[in-house]
């Protein structure tokens, strides 16, 4: 069911190749029929968008009817249960509140006299947001691309979701009214992300685009970026956990499934010292897979990108880890605050053993938008300062050009550019 790996086995490399290389192509033809697809809609804008939405989501629109009303929104939010109202308005207040601690503000430096530098932070004027639909019920992603916009004082929120058939879930709707979304559109697809990179008749053009979808969604915002912003090409989902034999393997066994029944490339790794930790969670795993809804999608998952890893000591645990860079990351050790100090490369920790991945995918606050497939290398989650853009402030006083401004000719001259240097030495007398 599940692959059991030693770092010194002959086949190591070749195991863990399979399962990082995961999900980096596209199948063939889709890049052309994504290419396609957003030549069409910026060439013909509704009409095109309204046509790849009959075909694809068997749903029929026009400029009336492609965008939510304000009435759709508010029906949607009555009708979900007490319960569901209580627990996304939780989440809404503490992702909200996590991101209200990330905001920057502008600054100005004055040690310098004769100078003043600085920097503006303004936020987006336009972003829009992109939420799996139909029966699927993804509250969760509305909340974590919303609200560090709103946070970050975006002016106005587009959000788009596909409606196979006329169907969407009235948690998606009634988060997007709880996060403060503007405006919703019922469109889905590489579609969507073409009328929100280039605008047509009902759909505005954004600064940015951010949010999951499939393939074809993914390869679409690649397409598009430069024309606007994305916030990254995610891949399939994946979580790495190291152990040092303490804990319950149910609680791991747990936590590897709750990554797996996402689809059937998510990759679910246990790192750990203890071979006897090892038996226990793949049993543990046999056993609770058995009373998954979703076990089809998980048990595939497993067999083809999961392994169960026996590290000599934490240190070659750890190195693995920082080497595969994973998305979600289990600290189940005793000590994790002795260990995080060594970790170079995650998406988001999760430290100690009564500390799910789940707690960071719906409200402990920290964002679940996070880079995958060895990104974290480079990429950090998604944040306010995804929603804003920075400029720089230069202002210098006639004093000041006089004490920099044989310098800036000089270098001006270096490199060959005569204008630069004249721009400068017209001011100062040179």
């Amino acid at each position: 069911m599940i692959e059991f790996l030693r770092f010194d086995d002959a086949g190591f490399d070749g195991a863990l190749q399979r399962i990082v290389a995961r999900g980096e192509e596209p199948p063939a033809g889709v890049e052309e029929l994504v290419a396609e697809i957003i030549a069409r809609v910026r060439e013909q804008g509704d009409r095109a968008l309204f046509d790849y939405t009959a075909r694809f989501d068997a749903l029929q629109l026009s400029a009336a009817t492609v965008e939510v009303s304000a009435a759709e929104l508010d029906q949607a939010l009555a009708s979900i249960s007490e319960k569901s109202l209580a627990c996304l308005q939780l989440a809404a207040d503490r992702i909200e509140a996590f991101h209200r601690k990330q905001k920057q503000e502008s600054w100005l430096s004055t040690d310098e006299p004769d100078m003043l530098l600085g920097q503006l932070v303004r936020p987006l004027d336009r972003v829009g947001i992109y939420v799996p639909g139909g029966k699927a019920s993804y509250p969760s992603s509305v909340l974590m691309n919303a609200l560090p916009a709103k946070v970050a004082g975006v002016s106005e929120i587009i959000m788009v979701v596909p409606m196979p058939g006329g169907e969407v879930n009235p948690h998606v709707l009634a988060a997007a009214r709880l996060a403060g979304v503007d405006r919703v559109f019922k469109v889905g697809g590489a579609q969507a992300v073409a009328a929100l990179a280039f605008g047509t008749e009902s759909v505005p053009r954004v600064d940015k685009i951010t949010g999951p979808g499939n393939i074809y969604v993914a390869t679409a915002k690649k397409q598009v970026f430069g024309q606007v912003d994305i916030d990254m090409i995610a891949g399939p989902s994946e979580i790495l956990v190291i152990n040092d034999g303490s804990g319950d393997p149910q609680h791991v066994a747990a936590d590897l499934l709750s990554q797996a029944e996402h689809d059937e490339l998510a990759a679910s790794i246990l790192v750990t010292t203890d071979e006897a930790f090892a038996v226990a969670v793949k049993q543990a795993l046999a056993e609770q897979l058995t009373a998954l809804p979703r076990r089809d999608i998980a048990a595939r998952a497993l067999a083809r990108y999961g392994a169960i890893i026996v590290a000599g000591d934490l240190d070659e645990a750890i190195a693995f880890s920082n080497r595969i860079a994973p998305e979600h990351l289990e600290l189940a050790v005793a000590d994790p605050f002795a260990v995080l100090p060594m970790i170079r490369h995650a998406g988001a920790i999760f430290m100690g053993h009564h500390t799910p991945e789940a707690a960071g995918d719906y409200l402990a606050g920290p964002n679940h938008t996070l880079p995958t497939g060895g990104t974290a290398r480079f990429f950090s989650p998604l944040g306010v300062d995804d929603f804003v853009k920075k400029s720089s402030l230069v202002s210098l006083s006639r004093a000041g050009l006089q004490r920099v401004g044989d310098a800036i000719i000089h270098l001006a001259e270096l490199e060959g550019l005569a204008a630069h240097a004249r721009s400068v030495a017209i001011r100062i007398n040179k």
